[in-house]
């Protein structure tokens, strides 16, 4: 089945994102299985990324020890390794983060969610959820000058509450930092794909000195977030419905909208190319016998690779519409974010050590042709994890 999607995709002249210029180290454009998707290598699980507005740049998190925070340039598909840890990379600003003495450890760095603000034209402010050394949203300045390659620079960090591990992370104009939380103590992921509350969302406003809950927000494992440029309503997705829930700032009480996603399970939410988009596997999944499944309260690892799906949140209609998706594939699993660079779509994966990538003008031969030809045997991860999603 993939080797037909493959070569009649190259049939139709859509082969450029098929190139072997994705650092994929003995790969070719042969229509061999996985070729899909094009992939740049050594990501190490990148739970998240985002595009840097107006340039070639991609930055991606890394959710393991040590994986930290990494660059793409999505010309060349050269990945490198950005935060060091070297004295020109740190300046911090002990007035708006007095919290944290000591910069995260380069060797430590466990880099989850994202979030990019413009500061001012060609200064962002990036946060990065870390699990690395201390439970904590870091906070970076990144430098875009036309021509160059991005720097940054730590500026501090906001400690989570005691035992409370943050999921994701999203921040309003005026600087207030909104984070997710999937399961609180005492709750697990099974509870929260059996339709129980296990997390929330978190308020750290400028000036405050610990995040607070904000009441209402509690969900079936309260995952991706992304505020509205209105800078009043933001969006969660709550992992256990398989939906996102639309809330507004000023009173958190009741949410606003619930809207469910279309067979796949969404997990981080970003706009991107003026796009709101979410990522994540599919739902009921033939090659891995249909839906998630709990087991004496343990929720399946989801190691059985699952068909990808990118979904576009349409606010006027209230509806997710599929933007894009594909089957399982043999080298990517684990769907968790989506980015566009161009004409090119960008993947990450919180299972992973590459970034998938395909050439948006692909994606509607693939759609004609998914599932349409068999479907594909189950291939699962080896090794496989109990992973929090």
């Amino acid at each position: 089945m993939l080797r037909f999607i493959a070569c009649l995709a190259l049939l139709l002249g859509v082969a450029a994102p098929f190139t072997a210029q994705a650092n994929v180290q003995g790969q070719s454009v042969n229509c061999a299985a996985d070729s899909v998707l094009a992939y740049v290598s050594g990501a190490e699980r990148p739970e998240d990324l985002l595009a840097l507005p107006d340039t070639q740049w991609l930055i991606t998190s890394g959710f393991a020890k040590g994986a930290g925070l990494k660059l793409v340039d999505t010309r060349t598909r050269a990945l490198t390794q950005w935060y060091s840890g070297s004295p020109d990379q740190l300046a911090h600003d002990r007035t708006a983060f007095p919290d944290c003495k000591v910069p995260p450890d380069a060797a430590l760095f466990n880099a989850r969610g994202l979030s990019l603000r413009m500061l001012k034209s060609g200064l962002y402010r990036l946060l990065v959820v870390n699990h690395g050394g201390r439970e904590a949203v870091e906070a970076f300045d990144v430098s875009a000058a036309a021509g160059q390659a991005p720097s940054l620079r730590w500026r501090g960090c906001m400690p989570m509450p005691a035992g409370h591990v943050a999921n994701s992370v999203a921040q309003f104009s005026d600087g207030t930092v909104l984070v997710t939380v999937l399961t609180r103590p005492g709750t697990t992921i099974g509870d929260f794909m059996l339709g129980q509350n296990t997390g929330a969302v978190w308020q750290r406003g400028p000036g405050d000195r610990a995040f607070a809950l904000l009441p209402g927000t509690e969900l079936p494992g309260n995952n991706g977030i992304e505020v509205d440029p209105d800078q009043r309503r933001f969006y969660v997705v709550a992992f256990g419905w398989h939906a996102v829930v639309v809330f507004d700032r000023r009173d958190t009480a009741q949410p606003l909208a619930r809207i469910e996603a279309p067979d796949f399970m969404p997990d981080n939410i970003h706009w991107t190319g003026g796009r709101l988009l979410l990522a994540g596997m599919r739902l009921d999944e033939p090659a891995c016998g249909g839906l998630r499944k709990v087991t004496n309260g343990q929720a399946d690892a989801m190691a059985c690779h699952r068909g990808w799906v990118v979904g576009e949140l349409d606010l006027a209609t209230r509806r997710i519409a599929t933007f894009a998706y594909g089957q399982p594939q043999l080298h990517f699993n684990g769907l968790s974010a989506a980015a566009l660079v161009g004409q090119d779509l960008w993947l990450g994966s919180y299972q992973v050590d590459r970034i998938g990538v395909i050439w948006l003008q692909v994606v509607p031969s693939l759609r004609a042709m998914t599932y349409q030809h068999g479907l594909p045997k189950s291939i699962t991860l080896s090794a496989a994890k109990q992973i929090d999603h």
